[in-house]
């Protein structure tokens, strides 16, 4: 069934999975395409109503007719088409995010001080992220004296203990031996597990 533009239902959400291939195939966030994810939402309560109107019109009819059957199906499949479509779309984006937050070791503020990366976003993915965080942090308590869930997987360490120098200052941390001020230059013996997200962040780097 085409719409007055002669599109076909479900043009628009196709368009939306070769945005998440194209994402995939360059590796990159594409910027949230909010005026087409809107368009379908609208398609979709455009054949909504369709649906309401013509069981309405069969209402006083025993059975539907033969026009208004394939009709049907055609708008119910178009429907459950745009929401796949639509879920595959932001599921893509989520696990995109979802990458880049632990490529960065955990660190949500420098991941949202990347304005352009910020930019590409929508609101509701910035609130993801820091629900995210939040409920990452919250697992990472229970446990963090004997594991850093954040730490690399595909490099394991080879001490405990690991002597850094500060590349950059940041600030206070509260590490095994106590509260450390890592300032530009200076170099300290610590806990991996302390500063692990600090390395990966670019503050710290190992002597």
């Amino acid at each position: 069934m085409a719409s007055s533009d002669s599109r076909q239902y479900g043009d628009l959400a196709t368009q939306l999975v070769q945005e998440s291939r194209r994402s995939t195939l360059t590796d990159t966030l594409l910027k949230y395409n909010d005026t087409l994810v809107r368009t379908i939402i609208r398609e979709q309560r455009n054949l909504e109503d369709l649906i309401n109107s013509a069981i309405a019109a069969q209402a006083d009819s025993a059975a539907l007719t033969t026009t208004d059957a394939p009709a049907l199906l055609l708008y119910q499949t178009a429907i459950l088409r745009n929401k796949r479509c639509l879920l595959a779309y932001h599921a893509h984006r989520l696990d995109r995010l979802k990458d880049m937050y632990w490529a960065l070791g955990g660190a949500l503020p420098a991941l949202l001080a990347d304005n352009e990366l910020r930019s590409r976003m929508s609101p509701h993915e910035v609130d993801f992220l820091r629900e995210y965080n939040t409920s990452i942090m919250d697992f990472r308590g229970d446990f963090s004296a004997e594991l850093d869930i954040a730490a690399s997987i595909t490099h394991p360490p080879r001490d405990l203990h690991a002597l850094v120098r500060v590349v950059r200052d940041c600030g206070v941390i509260e590490t095994e031996l106590g509260t450390i001020d890592f300032r530009k230059g200076q170099r300290f013996m610590v806990r991996r597990a302390d500063i692990e997200h600090l390395i990966v962040q670019g503050y710290l780097e190992e002597v």
